[in-house]
């Protein structure tokens, strides 16, 4: 999405002889916005190890092997809509709660972020055995971001080849390796609007503002800090991330638009590139920005349906195994064409997404979290914060 985003921003000045700034703006934000709903589909049905591993796996795939795949579409999209309601609602709240906060806590965010970070870590493992791999792979993940960051190469090129190892090939060469099979999905569901699903929309849309404030923490760090807040029991704990991971990762984007009037401060990609096209934010544009956000998420929840339905069918009678194949091909050509339009150095990002490849295949084979990896942002945000505290003490 943010390389999207940064082609459209890289043309500005060409599209701004036939449109106007506050367009422009409208059109990213329509587009996170549906991005953050869209992407679940494929997150869903693509990567699905074997049956065997079901216990290892995010929720949504859990799902998809009992034939369920439809169900899940149908939740993650309930949670993305009622959470973007849920954050417009709570705006006036945060415009009187998180200015000051935020400029007395931003020198002690480092303290957060290892607080929480080691919280998470802890929450996330089971035995000691499952601590010490999550700890390695946090911190080697880090170490892998900081060097990447440390380079002169663009920041939306160093993340598309991390997370395309860490993330996409390692998943799909894993599910590869365990010979998956897409199952029947069936045709009739059964979903309500309980006292839970209202709690993990609650919770997804409050956590998407609390990941405003903690940099590099994505939605796996989020949902459990949902699911924390929404006190989901056991038995309901599959449909309840699923709600609530939706919910935060499309309140997290709107609500890094707005962190762009409320503290000046933009906290993703697509809101640094509209607060360089319009450099007077006024409430008058978080207004249009709201109201584009509500239409947007209001045409994405039918797409996400006809499309996860339609995905479903087809997943159903495809060759799964050639799919995933033709999958990392894409994923892989998408990538050195964006190397050789920005220039990268193509030896480099290379041993990048080989070593990011490599360390994603790790949690499924120790049988850990792979939110662990999250660390590739995460440490170096930490290294970044410390440094402001050392810099604020100074004076």
């Amino acid at each position: 999405m943010n390389t999207a985003g940064a082609i459209i921003f890289t043309s500005t000045a060409f599209l701004l002889n036939f449109t106007s700034s506050e367009f422009l703006c409208v059109l990213l934000v329509s587009m996170s916005i549906t991005h953050a709903m869209i992407e679940f589909i494929p997150s869903i049905f693509l990567g699905v190890p074997d049956e065997g591993t079901a216990l290892t796996i995010l929720p949504g795939h859990k799902m998809v092997l009992e034939g369920r795949g439809k169900e899940a579409i149908r939740i993650v999209t309930i949670g993305g809509y009622g959470a973007i309601i849920v954050t417009i609602i709570l705006l006036p709240l945060f415009a009187l709660i998180l200015p000051p906060l935020q400029d007395i806590l931003k020198p002690y965010t480092w303290i957060i972020l290892v607080s929480a970070s080691i919280y998470l870590i802890y929450r996330l493992s089971n035995g000691k055995t499952s601590l010490f791999y999550s700890s390695v792979l946090f911190i080697l993940s880090g170490v892998l971001g900081w060097g990447i960051f440390q380079t002169p190469i663009s920041s939306n090129l160093s993340l598309m080849c991390l997370f395309t190892g860490l993330f996409g090939i390692s998943t799909i060469l894993f599910s590869l390796n365990q010979n998956s099979i897409i199952p029947h999905q069936n045709r009739f569901y059964e979903l309500y609007l309980n006292k839970d699903t209202l709690k993990g929309i609650l919770a997804g849309g409050t956590t998407g503002a609390i990941l405003g404030f903690l940099p590099g923490f994505g939605p796996a760090q989020g949902g459990i800090l949902a699911q924390e807040i929404s006190g989901a029991d056991e038995e309901n704990n599959t449909k309840n991330f699923l709600t609530t991971i939706s919910g935060l990762n499309t309140s997290d984007t709107i609500f890094s638009l707005y962190c762009i009037y409320l503290i000046g401060n933009p906290r993703s990609g697509i809101a640094v590139y509209m607060s360089h096209i319009i450099e007077n934010f006024t409430i008058n544009h978080l207004l249009i920005f709201t109201f584009a956000s509500l239409i947007a998420v209001s045409i994405s929840l039918i797409l996400c349906l006809k499309l996860g339905d339609s995905f479903s069918n087809f997943m159903a009678g495809v060759d799964y195994k050639k799919l995933s194949i033709m999958a990392i091909l894409l994923m892989v050509g998408i990538l050195y064409l964006f190397i050789f339009i920005y220039d990268g150095p193509v030896l480099y990002l290379t041993l990048a997404l080989i070593s990011s490849t490599a360390l994603g295949l790790i949690p499924h084979y120790v049988g850990v979290s792979k939110s662990h990896l999250m660390g590739v942002l995460i440490v170096p945000a930490i290294i970044v914060y410390i440094n402001m505290f050392i810099q604020y003490n100074k004076f």
